[in-house]
């Protein structure tokens, strides 16, 4: 038997960690000596090490709770069936994340390029020139409209100035 202060140091969590668990009922609640300390067992550690390390792969709290707890009430099969599902799930999503963040790196490099050869700034005319941010350097304004015209292929220093 070990308290709490063991059994986080255990599953390498803090006591906090373990006390949210008990509370919101996904660690069975502990036997308590007379001292009214925590007692945990072997089962307790072994069943909050399985719910950490299904947390620590990103499964949803709800789904983790459910697999340690069928896992250690004997419904392996029920286990084994659904963690495969879990699983692709995850990393569906998680390459859909990937994907999104390659497209912005992407267009980060572009807009990077895009600022690097730019030609040096020059005054607006018109109407526009009006509308520019009250900044302290015009460059800022360019960069902003560099930003903005990648992002709608309309950018001022690529497009022909009107006349």
């Amino acid at each position: 038997m070990m308290r709490i202060g063991e059994l986080a140091r255990r599953v390498g969590v803090s006591t906090d960690t373990v006390r949210f668990y008990e509370r919101s009922g996904l660690l069975p609640r502990p036997a308590r000596r007379e001292n009214d300390y925590r007692e945990y067992g072997e089962a307790d550690a072994e069943h909050l090490r399985l719910l950490i390390d299904l947390r620590r792969l990103d499964l949803p709290l709800e789904d983790a709770a459910r697999i340690a707890s069928w896992c250690h009430s004997g419904h392996c099969a029920d286990t084994s069936a659904a963690l495969p599902a879990l699983i692709a799930t995850r990393r569906a999503e998680i390459a859909s994340r990937i994907a999104g963040l390659q497209s912005l790196d992407a267009r980060l490099a572009d807009l990077e390029r895009h600022l690097a050869a730019a030609s040096p700034p020059r005054p607006r005319a018109g109407p526009q020139r009006e509308r520019a941010l009250p900044m302290a350097a015009a460059p800022c304004c360019d960069a902003a409209d560099a930003v903005l015209g990648t992002a709608e292929s309309t950018c001022a220093c690529c497009t022909p100035a009107l006349a």
